[in-house]
């Protein structure tokens, strides 16, 4: 834009400069009128009108943001994921809100209620707020045939005696404590945002009966759920190497709840493992540069990692990798008040389809799912189980415990498990005619 000439430039040279000069005026009377035409085509008028109480068009309603919802199959667990669009809500770093859904029906909306000055609502609790309810529906435990079976129809064929058993079948106490334990847990994690259970691992568990055989008075807990895998244990007395990422790992337990006293010479190769996590401890430990509270921690560290290399300098454990056993919640084998109540090694028949897999209970898990087997049992079932992959995703598995049944606790002896399982279910009625129990074969490396 031109500027304007300065009113104490000598005349001759304002004569000069204002000759021709651009129509400012009409120039800015048609931007003035243009700017009119677009105001009266505007929403603006109208606003006028309403705020003078002259207008007869209703108010608007602000309606909720649209959502895009996305269904994502994952291993048969369907996840639905509500994505807001338009919204300014930001979600907080590190939080998958994809995880935290999993497997609900989620429902989403927006509520508005009359309200007071904006200055004021700003300050006022709940006045711009979300209700986060979790809606469960506890499921009932099968009782029936008809119900036990309907994961397995070869139940019945399998086990000839089973209807008679569920005549008087009562549901453990352990099945409602499962399922408490789950809605605690969820209550525990919906408070803090933290990652949910998902609905596959909610609904793991079809039913826990505890049941006498009636003649030979022989107790036997059944509880049907899935399987997922469990890779842990060692010993050194039949397993003298470990891989390295084994022995190194920070998540792999060398332990199982299931051991008796070592015998060999031979170390346990997890050992070597905790004993170079030790050597780091202390170093940091006689850092100056490392806080009071990390010391602190540091000991602790360092007083459970010297623990866990005495038990393995002294006992022997199992290997899920090799040896067939399943995996109880702990709090069922510390109560010993329960005469039903599953024990650490205590016998275990294991059905799925139309067969049948002499185990033993052999560790202790969480309070909040049930359906555990060692990764060897796993690998029968479904051969494309690997740790990270479970063998039977649906409630199909049966598990018949024998209570009280546990023998000596020693080193695995297949041929003795496999024994005791098929005198223990001739007690129960024994396998149908055409099934047999699994016939498990030693693959453990021969010691040199």
């Amino acid at each position: 834009m031109a500027q304007r000439p300065d009113p104490y430039e000598l005349d001759g040279v304002r004569s000069r400069a204002s000759q021709r000069s651009f129509p400012w005026l009409t120039f800015l009377l048609l931007v003035l009128s243009f700017a009119l035409v677009l105001l009266f085509l505007s929403p603006f008028p109208e606003k006028v009108r309403r705020e003078l109480g002259l207008s007869s068009s209703p108010d608007p309603v602000e309606l909720p943001p649209k959502v895009e919802t996305r269904v994502i199959y994952e291993d048969r667990v369907i996840e639905k994921i509500v994505v807001p669009k338009g919204s300014y809500y930001q979600v907080e770093k590190g939080i998958d809100i994809a995880r935290t859904s999993s497997g609900f029906d989620f429902k989403s909306g927006v509520t508005l209620e009359p309200g007071g000055l904006a200055s004021a609502e700003r300050e006022r609790p709940g006045s711009y707020a979300a209700n986060f309810m979790l809606v469960l529906a506890e499921p009932k435990a099968a009782i029936t045939v008809e119900e036990v079976q309907k994961v397995n129809p070869n139940l019945s064929d399998m086990l000839p005696g089973l209807p008679r058993l569920l005549e008087t079948a009562k549901v453990s106490h352990f099945y409602s404590t499962l399922y408490q334990n789950k809605a605690e847990r969820l209550q525990a994690s919906a408070s803090q945002l933290d990652e949910l259970l998902s609905k596959h691992n909610y609904y793991d568990c079809q039913t826990m009966l505890q049941m006498e055989h009636p003649v030979t008075k022989r107790m036997v807990f059944l509880m049907q759920s899935d399987m997922d895998v469990v890779a842990d244990g060692s010993d050194g007395d039949r397993l003298a190497q470990m891989p390295d990422k084994i022995v190194n790992s920070t998540h792999y337990q060398p332990f199982t709840s299931y051991g008796w006293p070592k015998t060999g010479a031979v170390g346990n190769p997890m050992a070597t493992g905790w004993k170079t996590r030790v050597e780091a401890a202390n170093k940091e430990l006689a850092d100056p540069a490392t806080t009071s509270t990390r010391k602190v921690w540091l000991r602790d560290r360092i007083k459970m990692l010297r623990r866990g290399i005495e038990d393995m300098q002294n006992r022997s454990f199992l290997i899920a990798e090799y040896d067939p056993f399943v995996v109880i919640p702990v709090n069922f084998i510390k109560d010993r008040d329960d005469p039903y109540g599953p024990n650490v090694g205590d016998y275990v028949c294991v059905i799925h389809g139309k067969k049948a897999y002499p185990a033993i209970v052999g560790d202790g898990g969480p309070t909040f799912k049930v359906g555990e087997g060692s990764l060897r049992l796993a690998k029968e079932l479904n051969s494309s189980a690997t740790p990270y992959n479970r063998p039977v995703s649906d409630v199909s598995v049966t598990y018949l415990i024998f209570p009280r049944s546990s023998g000596k606790w020693q080193a695995p002896n297949y041929a003795e498990w496999r024994s005791e399982c098929a005198q223990l279910l001739e007690e129960i009625g024994g396998l149908g005619p055409g099934y047999e129990l699994h016939i498990w074969e030693d693959k453990l490396p021969k010691q040199e």
